[in-house]
């Protein structure tokens, strides 16, 4: 049964321009200039601001070509027969003196390069370079022909390296390879056929690639060495045999299992050691040639640091002088036609459109500058020091606290953006930790107690690593109230492993 009732409730709209902002807030230095770029080709009512004498130049040319009117016999004379366009009524005139400004020559009303944003007009604009090289995959391809696959066992090969991760495993389980063959490319296999093309493409460069196993990674690594020795032999039977030994570091018993002493098993660890893990991770790529860009700049100025947005190649906005000079055409004819009004809503659609994304590219600019300034005052000793022992304690709530903005826009602010400074380019994402009290009552970052933490473990005895419960009371003993699964926890943050697992043969 269906009926009405009339209810009062209260709801939180966005308005467009609001959306605008908080999606520009995201997006950090390196995507903006594309962003803009986008702007400027779906609004024709936004252009970029041009030199002066680069404008001048382009009037010039266009007086050279523009053919003359009325002149010579080949002109059309203008006739008083042409139709009189349809007058609009007084009250559907449109008030076009928000659009139009008689003193307005067509200087940008909005330039990257104002002294309060981040751009010096005279900087040279620089671009990103863009590393170009063969992928990964592009670099097992290219050695197929040394594997003699062919035909049907090619196609399978090509598929078994694009299954591979970016650090040269094969992750997935041949019966799931098998499926994708027959649903994808139609092509019927089975783990046998498989098995012998991944034996073929575990033969190719670097070694260990196409492993299923870190197990099977290292051993591809030690078949394939050159002049293996005896401490060769007895590693590759410790990862055939005894990986779990290994991984657990359980030295005394591959010693009791092999009857070696700590000395030859040391050179036999070391054989290990050196084989590389992720035989896919080193290779260089275009993907990992990518560099970061910073979105600040910090500057110590004789001890007075002070902040500042990069350029990157962000071009100037302004509403494009074309359409103003249509508003200006329709404000002054005195008589409109119905064509012309539809023509002229269309041109305050886009040139609102133009200005409101001019608005919130400098609401960005000012609101990024406020957080981080906020976030200077704050990490001060860290920032003129480079010592994380004077990191203070913060999260977005003091941010938004100070600067009177939501903690979502702060969020904003700081996510997978960065600040250049003299000790490195470093992300907002650091300076925010929690607090943790000390026995004298003052309050620390938490980055401190994991300094101290990751010191203490870098300068203990490898032979004899410090423990969880020894850590914890050396922590107390400096005054840190940490508790042992707090030290477990940071410990794991830092992605150190447990005291067993750091021990180091002498």
């Amino acid at each position: 049964m269906q009926h009405q009732k009339l209810g009062l409730g209260q709801h939180l709209k966005f308005s467009p321009q609001q959306i605008q902002l908080m999606k520009l807030l995201q997006v950090p230095a390196a995507n903006l200039e594309q962003r803009i770029k986008e702007e400027l080709e779906n609004n024709p009512a936004l252009e970029e601001s041009v030199a002066d004498d680069e404008l001048e130049n382009n009037n010039n040319e266009a007086e050279l070509i523009q053919e003359p009117e009325n002149e010579g016999a080949g002109g059309e004379e203008k006739t008083d027969d042409e139709p009189v366009p349809e007058e609009i009524k007084p009250e559907e005139e449109l008030d076009m003196s928000e659009y139009y400004d008689e003193d307005d020559e067509g200087v940008a009303e909005y330039k990257i390069s104002d002294p309060s944003s981040f751009y010096d007009p005279d900087d040279e604009k620089k671009t990103i370079p863009v590393a170009v090289a063969s992928t990964f995959r592009e670099y097992l391809e290219s050695q197929m022909m040394e594997t003699g696959l062919e035909g049907r066992h090619s196609q399978l090969a090509l598929f078994l390296i694009g299954s591979l991760d970016d650090d040269g495993y094969l992750r997935r389980s041949l019966d799931e390879i098998v499926d994708d063959l027959s649903f994808r490319q139609n092509l019927f296999t089975d783990e046998q056929e498989l098995l012998f093309v991944l034996g073929k493409l575990q033969m190719l460069d670097p070694a260990g690639v196409g492993a299923r196993s870190l197990q099977e990674c290292l051993l591809l690594q030690l078949r394939r060495k050159e002049n293996p020795c005896i401490h060769t032999e007895i590693a590759i039977r410790i990862l055939e045999n005894h990986f779990d030994l290994f991984a657990k570091k359980h030295y005394t018993k591959l010693e009791e299992i092999f009857d070696i002493n700590s000395t030859k098993l040391k050179n036999v660890l070391s054989e290990i050691t050196r084989l590389n893990p992720k035989p896919g991770g080193t290779f260089y790529t275009s993907e990992t040639a990518m560099s970061v860009i910073p979105d600040f700049i910090l500057t110590n100025d004789n001890g007075e640091l002070t902040i500042s947005l990069t350029a990157a190649n962000a071009p100037e906005l302004r509403i494009s002088n074309h359409f103003k000079e249509m508003v200006s055409t329709y404000k002054k004819s005195s008589v409109k036609s119905k064509d012309q009004k539809e023509a002229i809503l269309f041109l305050k659609q886009k040139i609102d459109s133009a200005k409101w994304f001019i608005d919130a590219i400098q609401s960005r600019y000012h609101t990024m500058l406020k957080v981080m300034n906020c976030i200077l005052n704050i990490q001060y000793p860290y920032l003129s020091t480079g010592d994380e022992m004077q990191l203070k304690p913060m999260v977005l709530k003091d941010i938004a606290a100070h600067t009177g903005l939501d903690i979502s826009t702060v969020s904003r602010v700081t996510n997978s953006k960065y600040v250049q400074t003299e000790y490195g380019t470093i992300s907002l994402k650091f300076f925010f930790s929690e607090k943790l009290s000390t026995d004298t009552g003052e309050e620390v970052s938490t980055k401190e107690v994991k300094k101290i933490l990751t010191d203490l473990i870098n300068t203990e005895e490898k032979s004899n690593p410090i423990s969880d419960q020894r850590l914890t009371e050396i922590m107390n003993q400096l005054g840190y109230n940490v508790a042992r699964r707090t030290v477990a926890k940071y410990r794991e943050q830092l992605n150190t492993p447990v005291a067993r697992l750091r021990k180091v043969l002498q």
